[in-house]
């Protein structure tokens, strides 16, 4: 029977040496559309999912993750890519898509109000924020929005490395649907950044714009690998009400 969500978080771990006993990469695929379901910022979609089934490969990208045991006797891998360099085919994608929502007769005001402000999003803010050159023109937007910042709240991540964080944020958001959607069917996982992030990109044959958020090892866990009872510091050192 499939846990619950808070079944699966709590039976989640980072399994290190996995069984030799083969998944069924039809259920691993689903839970990749779960990890599609992640909210991400702007609606944008910044990633992509390589589901890695093939041993040849598996081996290949094993040793790109330096041989560690969680990869070297994973069944499956799955690798999460960001793709920041996709935001206008991604900001086009929404427009196509407000545009068919909003495809019919007698549309309330409302709803002309809500398909321009949401396209002027895409069309224009967008742009204005992922546009660039060099770093150039992202340093001189911050640079405006700091000095607009002193006297109202302004959004400040203009720069490259910050839109290059974004991406990755929502990538990572978009792992963890997957990995909890694992646990929830007995599937085990582990996160991995250690990697040689260029030989990866190079296996997987990714265009010069994508990189690595993090590789995850796939299969059932092995009675040895799980190394060691959960630690977390306690919840009262992280939990602020205010």
């Amino acid at each position: 029977m499939e846990k619950t969500v808070s079944e699966a978080i709590q039976y989640r771990r980072s399994v290190r040496v996995y069984k030799d006993e083969p998944i069924d990469a039809s259920k691993v695929k689903q839970c990749l559309v779960n990890a599609a379901l992640a909210p991400t910022s702007s609606n944008l979609q910044l990633w992509e999912f390589y589901h890695v089934t093939d041993k040849e490969t598996l081996s290949q990208l094993a040793e790109a993750c330096f041989n560690q045991s969680a990869a070297k006797t994973a069944k499956q891998l799955v690798v999460v890519v960001t793709r920041k360099d996709l935001w206008r085919k991604r900001a086009a994608a929404n427009i196509d898509f407000l545009n068919k929502t909003y495809d019919k007769p007698d549309l309330t005001d409302r709803d002309l109000k809500r398909k321009k402000m949401a396209t002027d999003y895409y069309s224009k803010l967008i742009p204005t924020l992922y546009t660039d050159f060099l770093g150039i023109l992202g340093f001189i937007k911050f640079a405006i929005f700091q000095v607009v910042g002193l006297f109202r709240p302004i959004y400040r991540e203009t720069r490259a490395t910050d839109l290059r964080i974004i991406a990755h944020k929502s990538a990572g958001l978009a792992a963890e649907n997957f990995m909890v959607s694992m646990a929830a069917i007995g599937y085990d996982t582990c996160p991995m950044e250690g990697s040689d992030t260029a030989r990866v990109k190079r296996i997987l044959k990714l265009p010069s714009g994508a990189e690595i958020n993090m590789v995850i090892g796939c299969g059932v866990r092995d009675d040895k690998g799980i190394y060691g009872p959960r630690f977390r510091v306690p919840f009262e050192e992280v939990y602020h009400k205010i």
